[in-house]
């Protein structure tokens, strides 16, 4: 994989349609006008994240991104929390997914064919797409994902286009941007929902074995990821801001965040315009399937070749070179958890997408948070050729950050999962027995395989230049 697919691979799996169109009323409701604001104050922060992220993938080359960050920084155990917690993280936000897919197709279906059927129909459709897909390797998806993606990114191009010049009805204005209007404390819910808009952006080092050029192509499409995020989307929601006016937008988005994006479209670009929105709504949700799912199976199959995890999960296809059984297993995963929501009735938006969605921000956001912190500890106890500023400043601001939108996810969980306290419990009781439960798998393969144990994340790294590089020692 080059730059193009790379980057077109990690953001297809962002969705910037459905994020915009189904999510972004979220963050008007809580932070109304501030929100372009609150997306370039995001960016700054996994800016400083991806500085010291970028820094340490010079010496860490492997499929598991996290799991081997954390190995070199912390330790095996640390690292095995980190790979486990990963899985749940991105098991959570794929499988989640199909709740969002599932609705959008069976009501556009309903509306175009007059076809009722239930939504998860669809979405095992969609699951077995996505496994055959998955199965044919990380060329294929590129493809299917970059047509999509810069589709659904012209559509909302378009809509920003019409939007500038019919004005909106309280004209131009960047009170949106201003500090105090941003950063005011009663937008810390706000915040929290905007930083999960970033989530997936740094999987770029998840492919890094399967990129040309080695750590130096990862790099550029992690800043290049990183600043379309921040810059796009703060745009694309100050045109939304701009169309109903900042003193309007939070009031508009409460009254019906459902069709909030979505009637701007009737209201402001051709008829015909509208109907291709819904049908790429379609496609952005199914390249986030898609993209999420090859995310997911390379933290199975690094687990596997670690043998953290039974070892038939790290083989890959012979022809394809996919890791083709540990994307099996994470589409198995998937089918038992939709047939589960399909049997008990769960609300596929507020039940499967919220809950999946949650559970997934908390497990991201943790696993940035500690990334910075082995970052930190490793680069300057291993690197001494890092700069200061790579080592050690932005990383440690980036950590001070995250931490902090750490915090505001778990006060405001009930917000992000719309689920009760039992559920709640579940979820991040969830992402808890996946931090701890790595480390007991590393202490287990410790106890029985030593040799395995101490070949943890040795797999063969290369500079930028593509030479070897010594794998240094993690910690214990």
């Amino acid at each position: 994989m080059g730059v193009r697919d790379l980057v077109l691979t990690v953001l297809a799996a962002l969705a910037p349609l459905t994020l915009i169109v189904a999510v972004a009323p979220l963050h008007f409701m809580k932070g109304g006008s501030a929100v372009p604001g609150a997306y370039l104050v995001a960016g700054a922060v996994m800016a400083l994240f991806a500085v010291g992220f970028m820094a340490m993938s010079r010496y860490v080359r492997n499929a598991g991104a996290f799991y081997a960050t954390v190995t070199r920084g912390i330790g095996r155990p640390a690292g095995a929390g980190a790979a486990l917690l990963a899985l749940v993280a991105y098991n959570a936000l794929q499988i989640s997914t199909y709740g969002a897919i599932g609705l959008y197709a069976r009501d556009t279906v309903n509306h175009y064919f007059g076809l009722d059927l239930p939504w998860w129909s669809y979405a095992l459709v969609a699951l077995v797409l996505v496994a055959w897909l998955g199965f044919r390797g990380i060329h294929a998806s590129a493809r299917v994902l970059g047509v999509v993606l810069v589709l659904e990114v012209l559509v909302l191009v378009i809509l920003a286009g019409y939007v500038l010049a019919k004005g909106g009805p309280q004209g131009f204005t960047l009170t949106s941007f201003d500090p105090g209007n941003v950063l005011r404390p009663e937008n810390g819910a706000m915040f929290a929902l905007v930083f999960g808009a970033f989530m997936g952006f740094e999987s770029t080092a998840i492919f890094s074995e399967e990129a040309r050029g080695g750590a130096s192509t990862v790099r550029r499409a992690t800043y290049v990821a990183v600043a379309f995020i921040a810059l796009f989307y703060a745009f694309i929601t100050w045109i939304v801001v701009t169309a109903y006016g900042p003193s309007q937008i939070g009031d508009a988005a409460n009254a019906d965040p459902v069709n909030l994006v979505s009637s701007l479209f009737g209201s402001y670009t051709p008829g015909p315009f509208t109907d291709i929105m819904q049908i790429l709504l379609l496609g952005s949700a199914f390249a986030a399937l898609l993209a999420l799912h090859n995310a997911t199976n390379r933290y199975f199959y690094a687990m596997g070749r670690s043998e953290l995890l039974p070892g038939v999960l790290g083989r890959t296809h012979p022809v394809r070179k996919s890791p083709w059984v540990a994307g099996l297993v994470q589409s198995a995963i998937a089918l038992i958890v939709v047939a589960g929501c399909a049997v008990t009735g769960v609300d596929p938006y507020l039940g499967l997408l919220g809950g999946g969605s949650a559970l997934g921000f908390v497990g991201i956001i943790g696993l940035w948070a500690l990334c910075c912190a082995a970052v930190i500890r490793y680069l300057r106890a291993n690197a001494s050729q890092v700069g200061l500023w790579s080592s050690t400043v932005a990383p440690g601001l980036g950590l001070i950050g995250l931490l902090t939108v750490l915090m505001l996810v778990l006060t405001n969980f009930s917000l992000l999962s719309g689920m009760d306290t039992t559920m709640n419990a579940v979820l991040l009781g969830l992402a808890a027995a996946g931090l701890l439960g790595g480390p007991l798998l590393a202490l287990r393969l410790r106890r029985r395989r030593p040799r395995a144990y101490d070949r943890l994340t040795e797999i063969g790294e290369e500079d930028r230049d593509g030479t070897p590089v010594p794998a240094a020692s993690p910690g214990p």
